[in-house]
């Protein structure tokens, strides 16, 4: 790993931890009222879930950015020149080493096995990109999911104020976030793997050796089946959310007829 990357990781752990113990609290403080009436516990996971959204807004559009203009990195997914892919890939290391650290420290109230398990194998298969310089356009594209974090994060506010499941605002986010959920992890998975199909067997494919090849497709599996298992437990909570508002709302016009008459 070249020092600009490893400058990047550390900056970016240590980035993300200021603003997880300095900026978020005042942040949140000033601009939602019901922020200093939370618990301990909760007011641990929503400056968490605040680094979260911020992280994912950075490298999400970054990995736009990169996929539009990119040229060098688009024109050769395994050997493409990764300046910038590796930026943002740093940026995202050192995002996932905070991660797991605030996660260790706070298990009881914020352990989750998934979340490990999401985080190890993505650093696992960074860690090829950053000291490689290998498969930066698949390194890449993987960061699109992170657009779909700031609408998971903003169901969790929600919940930790206590808005009624049925407000216009909460299922407004729920559908936003079941829909982008799908497009930027699961309508995805056929064109990613097509392109990493595409790859086998040729001479580029070759020179990556046996370690970065199996570090990649097992990660890359993973990731999908964990992503699979997100996006069934989110849809079923967005139908239960949407059925349920339906059904409140017949009860009600139920009722004002039956007042009526």
């Amino acid at each position: 790993m070249e020092m600009r990357e490893l400058t990047v990781v550390a900056g970016s752990f240590v980035g993300f931890q200021l603003l997880f113990s300095m900026a978020s609290p005042r942040l949140s403080s000033a601009i939602t009222p019901g922020y200093g009436r939370l618990p301990p516990t909760k007011l641990t996971e929503w400056n968490s879930r605040l680094v979260s959204t911020v992280h994912a807004l950075i490298v999400g559009l970054f990995c736009l950015y990169i996929l539009w203009f990119d040229d060098k990195v688009n024109a050769n997914p395994i050997w493409g020149d990764p300046s910038l892919v590796k930026l943002n890939v740093a940026i995202t290391c050192g995002y996932l080493l905070y991660d797991l650290v605030l996660l260790a420290c706070n298990w009881i109230t914020m352990g989750d096995s998934f979340f490990v398990c999401h985080h190890l194998a993505a650093l696992y298969a960074y860690g090829f990109v950053l000291t490689r310089g290998v498969l930066p356009y698949f390194a890449n594209f993987r960061l699109i999911s992170e657009l779909s974090t700031p609408f998971v994060n903003q169901r969790w506010f929600f919940e930790a104020l206590k808005y009624p499941r049925s407000h216009w605002m909460v299922v407004l986010n729920g559908v936003a976030m079941a829909v982008v959920f799908f497009l930027v992890r699961i309508a995805v998975m056929p064109s990613y793997w097509a392109s990493v199909f595409a790859t086998f067997g040729t001479p580029d494919f070759e020179r990556l050796g046996l370690g970065a090849q199996v570090a990649w497709i097992t990660s890359c599996i993973a990731l999908d089946i964990l992503n699979t298992i997100w996006m069934y437990k989110i849809a079923r909570g967005c139908y239960k959310v949407l059925t349920g508002r339906r059904g409140r709302e017949a009860r009600s016009m139920s009722t004002t007829i039956d007042r009526k008459n």
